[in-house]
């Protein structure tokens, strides 16, 4: 049977930190960060289903937000001013990115790859599938932002700005429902989110 390097890969994950060109009061892993996309965008689906008729499975859309960052271990994290700085920049990295995902995949044994592929390949993914998991994916760079503000952490002022005006632009009512039911408890400390 032939070895395969894929869950080294994806155990290698916790190594790559997010916000390189930020100071962090807290580092980030794109293993943590992962989690909590998971987490969110599952949130996400149920508050579509029942609030808003949706129609999401949410046990999918959790391991969708599990694996949207997993290419960075090939790739690393790119910042974001760099990444989206224009256009081209923006369609060469997705070019990178879409050869990093079939290169992971690749490492699977075969009988494995169209298990996978649904899962991490942005072109076979749903388009209101993926939708959901970026909201996911943005609201918790939004929240970092307010952990880090809270922290006393001025670096994340135009971050915050700046996900702020994207989370708006791309609003659904299920981030509306999100952030207004849990999004403050981000800027509170240990105390005041135990105090029930």
């Amino acid at each position: 049977m032939k070895q395969s390097h894929f869950f080294a890969h994806l155990a290698r994950m916790k190594l790559i930190y997010r916000w390189p060109l930020m100071r962090s009061v807290a580092p980030e892993n794109i293993s943590e960060h992962s989690l909590q996309v998971a987490f969110v965008a599952h949130a996400l689906a149920l508050i579509e289903n029942k609030k808003f008729e949706g129609n999401f499975s949410p046990e999918r859309i959790a391991l969708l937000g599990m694996f949207h960052d997993c290419t960075e271990v090939l790739t690393g994290d790119l910042p974001t001013p760099i990444k989206y700085y224009n256009p081209e920049i923006a369609n060469e990295y997705k070019k990178i990115e879409k050869i990093a995902q079939g290169k992971l995949i690749s490492m699977l044994p075969q009988e494995f790859h169209e298990d996978y592929r649904p899962l991490m390949d942005c072109s076979v993914i749903d388009k209101n599938e993926y939708r959901l998991v970026k909201q996911a994916d943005n609201i918790c760079a939004y929240l970092k932002c307010l952990e880090e503000l809270s922290a006393g952490n001025h670096e994340f002022e135009q971050p915050k700005r700046r996900l702020e005006n994207l989370l708006e632009q791309n609003a659904t009512l299920a981030t509306h429902y999100f952030l207004q039911t849990f999004g403050d408890s981000f800027e509170l400390t240990l105390d005041e989110i135990s105090d029930d």
